[in-house]
């Protein structure tokens, strides 16, 4: 595990060291999952002895829980509470809500919000489907954006030098169906820019499609909305149905939101 992707030199970007090394803890536990006071150390690469005051101050304040035993560390309920407020007060996703309704309700599919942080794609908001579907989508839950067709779509809105520096050099696949080839990648993605949606197919969670679209609610922040549809159910002339749907809606939201700057 490369813990440099986890923690950053505060020294060099004038970060307080203890705050730094909290958040690095809390962003730890929540990509890579529990830990003892051992491994934690090890998976942030800092002493032993430089965790244990941190621990007990964040297990104090709530950020932190213990399992029975005391000694494996996960999130706490405040994470939750902190979590929730910041969905609540998120502009986008109060204006994408009633949108994702209308998508779910003409799909009838699982239709989920994202935005895209760094290289990855953190999904923030999900529309059950009516249909039972097992997907690694929860809210919270970050992925890869070049294995998605949330994270292409907004892939696709960025500039093409910014668009390269976001997707690795190393493609690390998410399923044995996942494209591998940065070029190939890079390809799809310029594909999607052009014709205004994204897709993959299997290439996030076996038996599923995904088609999304890129939002134009915000300049500061890039956001897409997605419809991921088991194979099995692609019959006819669905595929097309969804993908009409999608970029109707955000045609829509397109003429709204240049409605809005010009005013």
């Amino acid at each position: 595990m490369d813990t440099n992707k986890m923690v950053g030199d505060s020294s060099s970007t004038g970060e307080v060291k203890s705050a730094a090394r909290a958040l690095d803890l809390l962003n730890n536990i929540a990509a890579y999952g529990p830990g003892t006071q051992l491994q934690l150390a090890h998976r942030l690469g800092i002493p032993k002895s430089s965790l244990h005051a941190l621990l007990r101050t964040m297990s104090t304040r709530g950020w932190l829980d213990t399992d029975p035993t005391g000694s494996v560390y996960q999130l706490g309920i405040h994470t939750l509470t902190v979590s929730s407020a910041y969905l609540d007060g998120d502009p986008v996703l109060s204006r994408a809500a009633g949108v994702m309704d209308e998508i779910a309700a003409a799909t009838e599919e699982t239709v989920h919000l994202g935005r895209l942080e760094g290289g990855d794609v953190i999904y923030t908001a999900k529309r059950e489907s009516k249909h039972p579907l097992r997907m690694h989508s929860a809210v919270g839950r970050r992925l890869p954006a070049y294995a998605t067709s949330l994270g292409r779509a907004m892939l696709a809105a960025q500039p093409a030098d910014i668009r390269e520096a976001l997707i690795p050099e190393k493609i690390e696949p998410l399923t044995s169906q996942a494209t591998t080839d940065r070029g190939t990648l890079l390809a799809i993605i310029e594909k999607a820019a052009h014709v205004g949606y994204a897709m993959e197919s299997e290439e996030s969670c076996l038996g599923v499609r995904c088609f999304g679209v890129a939002l134009p609610f915000s300049s500061s922040t890039v956001d897409a909305l997605s419809v991921a549809v088991p194979i099995s159910r692609l019959n006819g002339d669905r595929e097309d149905f969804i993908i009409e749907t999608l970029l109707s809606v955000k045609a829509r939201l397109s003429l709204v939101h240049d409605n809005s700057i010009v005013r």
